[in-house]
């Protein structure tokens, strides 16, 4: 394990430029209220431009909203709410309720577990709602659960999906990006004991079902070291003041640092970007940046059990695909999916998980019939545009919606 002061020395170290961040945050406040005949001077703005990127720098360690208040039906706007469907110390199944009775087809997506929260989805729940019953799998951040409520490792995680399909009954079940082995798992689970809520339909988007094929850098560093250099290098225990105070941890931070330098000029520029258009008055321009940098800001904490068991079992041993994946004690085959169908989707650039590595979910469930599967990979598109922006919303959403329709 890395040094137990590690966090601390984060958390010391958040604390330190606090005070200086709030300031920057009082400067803009204050440069806001300038007299109008000031509020356009250039000097003015590129004051503020700079002050609210002091401002912003750092990460957080809450949960944004998601923000979904309405939905456009046909002609109408129907009123969003969120409920809880189910809860346990490690996450909630969020139901978001629309204030409309029409019967639809039930969706439970399935959110990563990889240092953001489940809002880093809200566009693809956005997308999904006006034609969908929707329910999410809303992890809670690790650090903020007491150590009694014992480890989460992959073997919980499958639990908690297989538990919430039984809250929804027969439905439908999207996971996107590292979730799709539990979920492939989980429904393989659930159609060999004959559980009547296994799944009509299984789409699996963009995740590491065989990172053997084509891999990729990410796949390339985590084979790269042993298991105990991730152990001692990456894990760390939460600091006192935090619920969690003692769980061991992958931190979010060390996640999204890692993300950062893999693609560090992108950012700077981004940010560049953001001064500038700060400084211009862009305003549009300027919040679509800080939109984005809210959510991918926003950290959350992996137990050590779960980082550890997924680099182990999916990034360097490849259990799922050599049939050697295991759910307590019981191997996993996914030959026995019978009636779920099965859509696979990639991105053609996408340089996370790579073409190839979700499509071999295809030969693992052979005992689904060919007209049961479909396959569908995005020209154009990277990791994140399978889920989210234009191409996902007028090309890859309607053959996921199509493909839950014929199967409802």
């Amino acid at each position: 394990m890395a040094s137990p002061v590690l966090y601390q020395a984060y958390q010391a170290q958040c604390d330190l430029v606090a005070p200086t961040r709030a300031m920057a945050s009082l400067a803009v406040r204050a440069l806001e209220s300038v007299p109008v005949g000031l509020a356009g001077n250039p000097l003015i703005r590129s004051l503020s431009a700079g002050n609210e990127l002091v401002a912003r720098a750092g990460f957080t360690h809450r949960r944004p909203a998601f923000g979904i208040p309405t939905v456009q039906m046909g002609e109408r706007q129907v009123a969003v709410h969120e409920e809880a469907a189910a809860v346990t110390p490690f996450g909630t199944l969020l139901h978001f309720v629309k204030d409309d009775q029409v019967p639809q087809p039930r969706v439970l997506v399935v959110a990563p577990l990889s240092g953001h929260f489940a809002t880093l989805l809200r566009a693809t729940l956005r997308t999904l709602l006006p034609e969908h019953d929707v329910f999410i799998t809303d992890w809670h951040n690790a650090r903020d659960v007491p150590v009694e409520h014992g480890p989460f490792g992959l073997d919980d995680y499958t639990e908690h999906v297989m538990r919430f399909l039984e809250v929804l009954g027969p439905a439908h079940v999207i996971a996107v990006c590292q979730p799709c082995v539990p979920v492939l798992a989980a429904v393989a689970l659930m159609a060999d004991a004959s559980n009547p809520a296994v799944p009509k339909s299984l789409t699996l988007m963009a995740g590491p079902i065989d990172t053997r094929i084509n891999p990729t850098k990410v796949n390339e560093l985590a084979m790269a070291k042993p298991l105990s250099w991730f152990e001692q290098n990456l894990i760390t225990k939460v600091p006192a003041r935090h619920a969690g105070k003692g769980r061991p941890v992958y931190p979010g931070f060390l996640q999204l640092t890692a993300f950062m330098n893999m693609n560090l000029a992108r950012h700077v520029r981004a940010h560049l970007g953001l001064f500038n258009d700060l400084a211009l008055g862009r305003v549009a321009e300027a919040q679509a940046t800080k939109d984005f940098y809210d959510e991918y800001f926003a950290v959350l904490d992996m137990t050590a059990e779960f980082y550890l068991e997924t680099i182990r079992f999916v990034f360097q041993e490849h259990c799922l695909p050599r049939g050697t994946l295991a759910y307590r004690g019981r191997v996993v085959d996914p030959r026995v999916i019978t009636r779920t169908a099965l859509l696979t989707v990639e991105g053609a650039n996408d340089d996370i998980c790579a073409p190839g590595q979700t499509l071999a979910a295809h030969d693992l469930c052979s005992g689904l019939k060919t007209y049961r599967k479909r396959h569908h990979l995005q020209p154009g598109v990277g990791h994140y545009g399978v889920f989210s922006g234009r191409r996902w919303e007028s090309q890859i959403y309607p053959i996921v919606q199509n493909f839950i329709l014929a199967n409802e």
